[in-house]
């Protein structure tokens, strides 16, 4: 399973605590109609499956964790025909599986019969997959795949795994259960953050934008600071002011993590045109915001306020051609507004005040 980290990290982004923020994070999701049923899967069919693509594994850089040793006792377990835990996969529109639960299984699977695994030796060269750390009297110890008999290829190709399979059939145009599910199954003791669940579920090239969007240098300075979050709460603040900027007549009830979601995975894979103009898009707006109110803006306190950056954000965002020449006292007098201040520290993630926050930083900064 998926670990994070534990310990702070005191080059992350500070958030504000907004006790609306956190509830919002803590919402359980409606009920969803799922259809769940186990299914029986030999090595060979789910390696065939793997390598024709049919099951996809999320690309999340902290999800492979095990080494060479714990990796090689599985294979021994196997040949032991030992019992190990099922898969869980989760029915993409596509028809393709997504693991939401044993990748460290599949991987390790899928790295022996290929020959190689992860990563490269001192020599800099793909690693061979020798079984190591089992007892040296174990037949297969030192041994590759290839090096297995016949009959023992035989063996570990038919060994059957099962898999727990997931399709979502209602809502239809809310697949957000993935997220949810994903989440519960992946914890490894450690909740992860949302973002994280997100990159992990959502692959597309909207995540890669948003993962090159966070490192550009204006946007660093917007933060303060020029190290990525480990938690990628600076991706997610990305996100937010796209779904926000893009879709935001469509957030009509809560949680805010969920609509996120949902843009993200209705939006996985947009046009080229799209994702040009969106970079040029959010560049500008953190340039333009950096010259006329200074780095760090939405910081009034010494942690930043995710409700003022996402409704100055989009307000910039919507008015790059069209800024005042008194920008600096209009944003001084939005910031000191009492509708404005409430707007932004109590019920944040309620539809109204979403709306109206939105309503009321576009009017006091460029109407």
């Amino acid at each position: 399973m998926t670990q994070a980290s534990s310990t702070p990290n005191v080059d992350d982004l500070e958030i504000e605590n907004i006790d609306s923020e956190q509830k919002d994070a803590e919402i359980t999701p409606l009920n969803y109609d799922l259809s769940i049923y186990p299914a029986d899967f030999t090595l060979e069919v789910l390696y065939q499956k793997w390598q024709n693509k049919d099951i996809v594994i999320p690309q999340f850089q902290r999800a492979f964790v095990w080494n060479i040793v714990q990796s090689s006792r599985l294979i021994e377990s196997i040949m032991m025909g030992l019992p190990i835990p099922p898969i869980f996969l989760y029915i993409q529109d596509d028809q393709t599986n997504l693991v939401i639960d044993g990748r460290q299984r599949l991987e390790t699977i899928f790295f022996f019969m290929t020959g190689y695994f992860k990563g490269v030796d001192d020599s800099g060269k793909r690693r061979v997959f020798k079984l190591q750390g089992i007892n040296p009297e174990n037949p297969f110890y030192s041994k590759t795949y290839a090096e297995f008999d016949e009959i023992d290829k035989r063996k570990f190709k038919n060994y059957v795994l099962r898999a727990i399979l997931i399709k979502q059939l209602d809502p239809k145009n809310d697949s957000t259960s993935v997220y949810h599910i994903f989440e519960r199954l992946n914890t490894g003791g450690i909740t992860l953050q949302d973002q994280e669940v997100r990159n992990c579920v959502y692959e597309g090239e909207l995540n890669n934008l948003i993962s090159r969007l966070n490192e550009y240098s204006g946007w660093r300075k917007i933060l303060g600071k020029t190290k990525l979050d480990t938690r990628q709460k600076d991706a997610e603040l990305i996100l937010r002011y796209m779904s926000l900027f893009y879709s935001h007549a469509e957030y009509k009830k809560k949680p805010m993590k969920d609509f996120l979601s949902k843009f993200m995975n209705d939006n996985r894979n947009p046009s080229n045109e799209f994702l040009e103009k969106e970079e040029q898009r959010f560049k500008k707006t953190c340039d333009v915001l950096i010259e006329k109110l200074g780095e760090r803006p939405f910081h009034p306190k010494r942690s930043m306020n995710p409700s003022i950056f996402d409704s100055v954000f989009v307000a910039f965002a919507k008015h790059l051609d069209s800024c005042p020449s008194n920008i600096q006292e209009r944003f001084t007098q939005l910031m000191n507004d009492p509708d404005f201040r409430k707007l932004t520290s109590d019920a944040t993630t309620d539809v109204e005040v979403v709306n109206n926050r939105l309503k009321l930083a576009e009017k006091i900064l460029f109407v």
